[in-house]
């Protein structure tokens, strides 16, 4: 409860705040992270290179959408957690100014966050590769479970969503360093800071560090002001409490 009181204290002092979020933030959402216990990378129910590398996926792009009617069916039921309304609460208040995640689920913006930048992309967005027409999610969804590979209606070509393979550029990375850079309180969210370029934007803060996660974080405690081993959810539950009692 300290380290949540002590929280609760530096939001109330910062006025420029930024969020990195990974998986963790949503695991109560009931997605799994992906190198967790029940995940992909834990279970072998898939292969990460030839579902998720570039190259496996042009030459064979099932073993993707095998992955991806799964997820969607789990992104049907997921909601966003109490951490995620937090997130979006603290940004209408003007004191969040974007919140960075390595996530693809959507659930930021289902929280009504507005300044998301998704680093990983997401299915909000899918392209030809042919002739670049452009399918918003509702149109490729269909396509995902109505096609076993969706292709493309005017030329033919595959269909890819706009999420970051390996092999390609994370998004907006830039712009993301920029805003760590200019914050005054840069939390990091439910990731173990292991994946990289993510990793290295704690690197860019030059005000407060706070890291609420439930493990291991890959971060030297000199970085940060605050680490936090919790439950996401129930540590800003009583953050928010705290800061009900100004």
């Amino acid at each position: 409860m300290e380290s949540a009181k002590k929280c609760a204290e530096f939001i109330k002092q910062s006025n420029f705040i930024v969020a990195l979020t990974g998986a963790g933030i949503s695991t109560d959402a009931g997605i799994p992270d992906f190198r967790g216990p029940n995940g992909i990378y834990t279970l072998n129910k898939y292969d990460p290179d030839r579902t998720f590398g570039l190259k496996f996926f042009l030459e064979d792009p099932l073993p993707f959408y095998d992955f991806a009617r799964e997820f969607l069916h789990i992104l049907e039921k997921a909601k966003p957690t109490f951490t995620h309304y937090f997130l979006g609460t603290l940004e209408k208040e003007g004191k969040l100014k974007s919140v960075i995640t390595q996530n693809i689920d959507g659930l930021h913006q289902k929280a009504g966050s507005k300044n998301v930048i998704e680093l990983h992309g997401g299915f909000e967005r899918s392209y030809c590769l042919q002739c670049g027409k452009e399918y918003d999610f509702a149109t490729m969804k269909e396509k995902i479970f109505s096609e076993k590979i969706p292709h493309c209606d005017e030329c033919g070509g595959l269909i890819k969503p706009d999420i970051v393979f390996f092999g390609e550029q994370v998004k907006d990375f830039s712009k993301a360093e920029e805003l760590v850079y200019q914050s005054d309180l840069f939390f990091v969210i439910g990731s173990s800071l292991t994946v990289y370029p993510a990793a290295m934007l704690s690197d860019f803060a030059r005000g407060r560090v706070v890291v609420v996660s439930k493990g291991k974080v890959n971060i030297s405690p000199a970085k940060a002001d605050l680490i936090v081993d919790s439950n996401i959810d129930s540590f800003f539950k009583d953050v928010s409490k705290y800061l009900k009692e100004v």
